[in-house]
């Protein structure tokens, strides 16, 4: 027998403060009636299926965002493939097949704005005479606090474009983060005696904060990393391809091919032009006293 289930339905991109108040209901929920918290999300964005649009942008991968659900205390988070064949299902169909079938939901939290099932033609209120069918109960998500997930998502895709990383953070309750595999880069960094470990991320959806330097934190075998960041086409040298390099403080281990989790602390800069290498060098060197000297506070 499948465990009875609260559920909430959504992309939950960035589980910000406002998606963490649907969670915190969702597990409260749960909790009271001795059934299991589960998200269903689907994967990939609609956007990127029916209109083929390869320019939305992410605040987390896929993997990301399963992470960080369940880290806030969802038992389950149910990733449903978005297809064509997929977003022709019947309204009805979508219920009883995902709904009850697969999940046995007992309980709903869904906003009062909520659409789906073919050309996303039902509603709360469809959903609610199906609840009577199938014997489950569904609670409306407030007006304004589904505003306040519309809004702050916005806010923090527009803080990212600017590089307002701090800003992005206190709309998320938690700082803003890439995950990615360190790879050969040019070298350079290491003739300047500013050793950079290059990371690639794989998806091309995830959102990367504005080119600039930045002040980072990392976790590497149980040792937490602190440096900075520059995010950029390295114009100093001729640089053509955006890039993302790391220099991490009092750190000199090899750690190609490792994945690293990076969080976003504070921007420092916008990237610049330097004349030349050395004039590149002295503004790493203040760089790094500024970015010390916030640390230490």
């Amino acid at each position: 027998m499948k465990s009875a289930k609260v559920v909430t339905i959504g992309t939950f991109d960035g589980v910000h403060i406002g998606h963490q108040k649907i969670i915190k209901r969702v597990i409260k929920l749960a909790k009271q009636q001795g059934f299991e918290p589960v998200v269903l999300t689907l994967f990939p964005h609609p956007r990127m299926v029916l209109q083929k649009d390869n320019s939305i942008k992410l605040l987390h991968t896929i993997n990301e965002r399963i992470d960080l659900l369940k880290s806030m205390g969802i038992a389950d988070v149910v990733v449903k493939e978005f297809t064509k064949a997929f977003s022709n299902l019947s309204a009805q169909d979508y219920v009883k097949s995902i709904l009850i079938d697969e999940l046995n939901t007992k309980q709903i939290v869904i906003g009062y704005d909520h659409h789906f099932g073919k050309n996303r033609s039902a509603n709360i209120t469809d959903l609610k005479d199906f609840a009577k069918i199938y014997n489950f109960s569904v609670e409306e998500i407030s007006a304004q606090d589904i505003k306040d997930v519309t809004v702050s998502s916005t806010k923090i895709r527009t803080a990212l474009s600017r590089g307002e990383v701090d800003l992005a953070n206190s709309y998320l309750g938690y700082n803003y983060f890439i995950t990615g595999t360190v790879i050969k880069g040019k070298g350079i960094g290491k003739t300047i005696n500013f050793p950079t470990a290059n990371i690639h991320i794989k998806e091309a959806y995830k959102l990367i904060p504005n080119n600039g330097v930045y002040i980072v934190k990392s976790q590497y075998k149980n040792q937490t990393l602190f440096g900075m960041m520059n995010i950029g086409t390295n114009p100093t040298v001729n640089g053509k391809t955006r890039s993302i390099e790391v220099y991490f403080f009092n750190f000199n281990e090899d750690i190609y091919n490792s994945e690293l989790k990076i969080e976003f602390l504070k921007r420092l800069r916008s990237e610049q032009k330097f004349e030349n290498i050395e004039a590149l060098k002295q503004q790493l060197n203040i760089d790094k006293i500024n970015a010390l000297k916030f640390l230490n506070a």
